[in-house]
Parts: structure tokens; sequence; C-alpha cells
């Protein structure tokens, strides 16, 4: 009896719904091709982490060849997607290598967005890969070392003074634990500066932090920022970042913060694949970039495309766009390995369907809220729950040992063994006329 013929996979994308979808699809007459342009798979949820010393970026990451070589009918390629030919149903990369398909998975993800003001993200970095957290780290902790130095009081105040962008969960986790980095870890190092006396501002241009969340909740990250000396200003725009300032718009009053130090939490923009793809498929994409789809992940008139992730508008069941988060990215990546063998077998698939277990945020040490199904939960039972959830998560066992021995470290000694300052600080950098 003649083997059944080849069906070619080829996944755009390493993230949490891509390789899901490589994971999944076992069948032997699928071929299956992940395109990467990073040859690991990244736990972005700790990201921040890294960005305050707390994990080593090799803690969250998995190479991708690593996590796949039981998966004898899948292939790795590293390479930057620059072109999907709709028509011959061929995607190329920059190298000119081409990878054709039957069915393909569009897996690329996000980036941080500047809302149109894309110069001020080389003076407020985000926090979307291993690059920016190194970067983050290196601001962060390069501003506590300037300041030791300085000898001027209103330097030093700017220098100790760090500004976050966006009171999501994103900029939450990471200014509790830049007051953990100022508060505790730093305590004792330096001999002309207090760390503690940093000021950290979080600003939201909504009413409130963590909008996703209901009331009670709110006010108890609300509570836990200002325990952790966390100054929080809502109902506040940033305006311009400069150099060494900021500009906020509260209700019209107008404020400049003198700060070195912008970090940028404050919103997303899906992949300019999607925008290409959108075009060629003949579809609008959203105001965030992402790519409308059918129920069954599918773009209209090609089933032969499905998008998934931070992507993908797929719409929940209250209508609105799901959110750019793990596990709905994981559970789109499931269903698309399930779709591609139903259709193979000639069985129908029921459309995409969310299931939301809940969301969690980390306000600080033995600190966090979350929404569980009908449950909400916070304080230190919150805290353990989003230790285990995330822990489990993590790809690797090897990785998962070593994230449970730091965050033990951590919580005992608060200490963090990854506060390295890699790169050049400002003024270390060569200047026209000087010594390289």
């Amino acid at each position: 009896m003649p083997s059944p013929p080849t069906h070619r996979v080829v996944i755009i994308g390493g993230g949490f719904g891509g390789l899901k979808a490589a994971v999944k699809l076992r069948r032997p007459s699928v071929e299956v091709t992940l395109i990467d342009k990073r040859n690991f798979h990244l736990f972005q949820p700790l990201l921040y982490q890294v960005a305050t010393g707390q994990l080593s970026p090799a803690n969250i990451a998995a190479p991708l060849r690593s996590v796949l070589r039981r998966r004898r009918n899948c292939r790795v390629w590293l390479g930057d997607v620059v072109e999907i030919d709709v028509k011959s149903r061929v995607v190329r990369l920059r190298d000119g290598a081409e990878a054709p398909y039957d069915t393909l998975i569009v897996a690329a993800g996000s980036r941080h967005s500047y809302f149109g003001r894309d110069d001020w993200e080389a003076l407020a970095p985000g926090l979307k890969t291993i690059e920016d957290a190194t970067e983050m780290r290196h601001r962060v902790l390069d501003a506590f070392e300037r300041a030791e130095r300085t000898i001027d009081p209103s330097e030093r105040k700017a220098l100790l003074t760090f500004v976050i962008v966006g009171a999501g969960p994103t900029g939450v986790e990471l200014a509790g634990a830049l007051s953990e980095v100022a508060w505790h870890t730093l305590k004792h190092d330096f001999r002309s500066i207090n760390p503690s006396e940093a000021q950290i501002l979080l600003v939201e241009a909504g009413p409130k932090p963590l909008e996703i969340y209901p009331e009670p909740l709110i006010e108890a990250a609300q509570r836990d920022l200002a325990r952790l000396h966390v100054t929080l200003r809502t109902n506040t725009r940033v305006t311009q970042i400069e150099p060494e300032w900021v500009t906020l718009d509260a209700g019209g009053t107008i404020e400049q913060v003198h700060a070195h130090t912008v970090l940028w939490a404050a919103g997303v923009q899906a992949s300019p694949l999607g925008k290409q793809l959108a075009a060629a498929t003949g579809v609008e994409t959203d105001r965030a970039g992402r790519v409308p789809v059918q129920p069954d992940l599918t773009i209209a008139g090609h089933p032969e495309i499905i998008v998934i992730g931070d992507l993908a508008n797929c719409a929940g069941e209250n209508g609105k766009p799901l959110p750019g988060l793990a596990p709905v990215a994981m559970q789109q990546g499931e269903y698309a390995a399930r779709l591609i063998d139903n259709r193979l077998e000639g069985h129908q698939t029921a459309p995409f369907r969310y299931r939301d277990w809940g969301s969690m945020a980390v306000i600080g040490r033995g600190s966090a809220i979350g929404l569980l199904r009908r449950w909400q939960v916070k304080g230190f039972i919150a805290w353990l729950t989003w230790l285990f959830i995330h822990l489990m998560s993590i790809m690797q066992f090897q990785n998962r040992v070593l994230v449970l021995i730091q965050w033990g470290s951590s919580y005992l000694f608060r200490s963090r063994s990854a506060r390295l300052i890699t790169g050049e600080s400002q003024d270390q950098r060569p200047t026209q006329g000087g010594t390289p």
C-alpha cells in the first residue's frame, strides 16, 4: 500500500503558538519547517526578571532544535522571512532560501508600540526580546553606578529617578522588581548613595492600573505598589521623552520630570509581516497591525493560511479580540495542529474557542493578584500560585531547576545574581577625538 503524500507545513515564528503547533504535528506524513530569526524559544513573561537581574537570559530560553529534536518530521530553519508568496505558496527568506508550503501557520508575534513616536525607542527601551531585557538591565544598573560618582545633588536625583510608562502587568511587575533592587538587593553595595532614595514613577494614561482585573484586585495592587514605594500616576500621558527629561500631561497640567532612565511598557504592535500578509490576501489589519481571521483561525478566502498568537485578530466570546497572552497563543497553536490533522483525515473541525483559565500579575516579593476562573486571589497565596504556574510553563526541565534555585536564593537572601552590566556605559563610549 503506497504511503500517503507528504503534506508540507511551514510555521513562521518559534514563540508560544508556533512551537506548540510544531510539537503537536506528529503525523509522519506531515513535514514541518519551523522558521525563526532566533534559534531559541523565549519565555517572555519572565523577561522583566532578566531586566532587573534576578534571572539570566539562558534561564528563560530554550534552543528550538533541542525542544524539537524528537520530532523527526520537523526541521528548524534559522532565517528572516521577507515575503510570503500567496499565489505560489512559498515563503522567501532574506538570504534567498525558499520554503514551499501546503499549509502555512503564521505566528510572527509582536513588538512594543510607541504610538507613532518611534523616535522614543532609543530613549525608552521596551521589553520583548532578550536584547531589550539586557539593555534595560544595563540602563538601570548603570544609573546607580553613575549616581555613586556624581557630586551634583540634582544630577544624582535624576539618575535615581526611574520612569516606567504603562501600568499593565509588565509595567507593574517591572516597577515592583525595580523597587526590590533599590530597597534590598543594592542596599549595602554603595558608599556615596543610598539606593533606596530611588524614585520609581509608574505612569498610566488610563484611570487605573491593571484595568483588566476586578476593582478589589486593582485596589490590592495599588496598596502593594505604595508599600513598595512606587509612585503611581494615573490619567497621565507622556507627551515627550528627551535624553534627560520626560514631559507628562495630567489632564492639562504639564510637568517635566528630570530622569535619566525611562522604561517602556505601554503597548504592543503586531509584526510588520502582518501588513504584508494582509495586503497579499486582500484583508485589512486593525490599528495594532493584527490580521483578521475566521473562526477556524484562517484568513478569509485562504484556508491554507492560519494566523495565530499576537498577529491574529481573533474574536472571543464577548466579540472583542483575544488578548496577546501566552495561553491564547498556545491554545491556538494546538488548535492549528488539530485543524491540519482533521483536514488530512477528512474530518470537520469546530471553530476555535479559547478557554480562559485566568490571568495573574506579580506585584513584588510575596505579593500578586490573580483572576482564576471565578476566583479572585491576592497576596502570598496568589504569589505562590504565580510561581508554580510560571515554573511549570518554562520549556525545558533543566531551566525549571535553574529558575527554582535562583528564585529560592532570591527569596531567602534578597539577592540577584545576574545583575551584570553588559556593553558600554554612556560615559565610557568613545567620543570624537577620544581614545577608543
